[in-house]
């Protein structure tokens, strides 16, 4: 298996992103050595899957940004990656701006992808509003990006959530249609799906999701709080008079107090139903502090390595550069097979 999948590079990391992308990333690195080291174990000297995971700084461009802010949250990215388990000697962890084959193939691929395609697309829709016409051509076009992102290193799956789908099936039948217009060049990859990811709400608004760009830094938990900043905003996070229910049921309607459950969920990795189980009938004044300690415990390791690596910009840039370096050798084939197949090279 190859697997390849991209972040963007946002700063001011949270426990939304750990437990809604981050954690997913590090456990499929996990999964794929260890079925690696089985079948080597069992003889098979063919064994060796791949993950790339890359940020995502090219397609930051596609709209409005601050150099300075996009480069900072590349760093920063990196570090909150490393720091959550991924391991640059098992994974490669490189942002595209490094690789420029990302963006070559793109371009060789727009030939092959259709306006219509593209017009069809979702989050174009979402992101572009009524304002389309005053829209960058690379809001328009990032998905052949994405595509071109997958393809160039022949991925076979790549993890896909509800809103990435539609952008899957785009590479992919832009893939099938250059292999049926020019030649077998590229792999069709098949989808990921992870494991439902926690849907991580704010702490002052239980219907909002947990996010950097809330004015109150008392809605989230960042990845760098200290143990005391943690432990005072679950204190202060908005719930109701109730005491937590037996069942999942008795959350209805409830957003806060079951954005708590879901968190406390998530970080014990055990089911909602199994959270109330153990804790219905206790109030919040009870059930706050035992959440409290299940983050800081989960977090402390992470955030002070994450606090270390951005105290190292060298060893942060040398991740980076020594995963494009990587990255750069496995794309090399298909970009040269693909200017061939289109009669650029002989």
């Amino acid at each position: 298996m190859r697997v390849v999948s991209g972040i963007q590079p946002t700063g001011n990391l949270h426990l939304g992103n750990y437990l809604g992308a981050i954690r997913n990333w590090v456990r499929m690195q996990d999964a794929l050595a260890e079925g690696d080291r089985a079948q080597a174990a069992a003889g098979d000297s063919a064994a060796n899957s791949q993950c790339l995971f890359f940020l995502a700084d090219l397609h930051a461009i596609s709209q409005p940004h601050v150099p300075a802010e996009l480069k900072r949250g590349t760093l920063e990215m990196a570090a909150a990656l490393v720091a959550c388990g991924i391991d640059p000697s098992r994974s490669i962890l490189f942002n595209q701006a490094q690789v420029p084959a990302h963006a070559e193939l793109q371009w060789l691929l727009g030939g092959t992808a259709r306006m219509g395609w593209l017009g069809r697309m979702t989050q174009w829709k979402d992101k572009a509003g009524k304002n389309r016409e005053g829209q960058s051509v690379a809001l328009f076009t990032y998905p052949v990006l994405q595509a071109a992102d997958v393809l160039l290193y022949q991925a076979s799956h790549v993890p896909v959530g509800e809103d990435q789908k539609q952008h899957l099936e785009l590479a992919r039948d832009i893939a099938q249609k250059f292999n049926n217009d020019f030649g077998e060049t590229f792999t069709l990859p098949e989808p990921i799906v992870p494991p439902q990811a926690a849907r991580i709400m704010s702490l002052r608004d239980g219907t909002a999701k947990m996010s950097k760009s809330d004015a109150s830094d008392m809605s989230r938990i960042n990845l760098v709080d200290d143990a005391d900043t943690i432990m005072q905003k679950v204190k202060k996070a908005k719930t109701d008079p109730e005491p937590l229910p037996g069942e999942i049921a008795g959350l209805e309607g409830r957003a806060e107090a079951l954005n708590l459950v879901t968190i406390y969920a998530a970080l014990a990795d055990m089911s909602a139903e199994a959270v109330l189980a153990e804790h219905g009938g206790q109030g919040f004044g009870a059930f706050k502090p035992k959440l409290g300690e299940l983050l800081v415990e989960t977090l402390r390791p992470i955030s002070a390595r994450f606090t270390e690596l951005l105290g190292d910009r060298e060893a942060l840039d040398a991740i980076l550069a020594r995963g494009a370096a990587k990255a750069r050798e496995l794309a090399a084939p298909t970009l040269t097979a693909t200017y061939r197949a289109l009669g650029l090279v002989g």
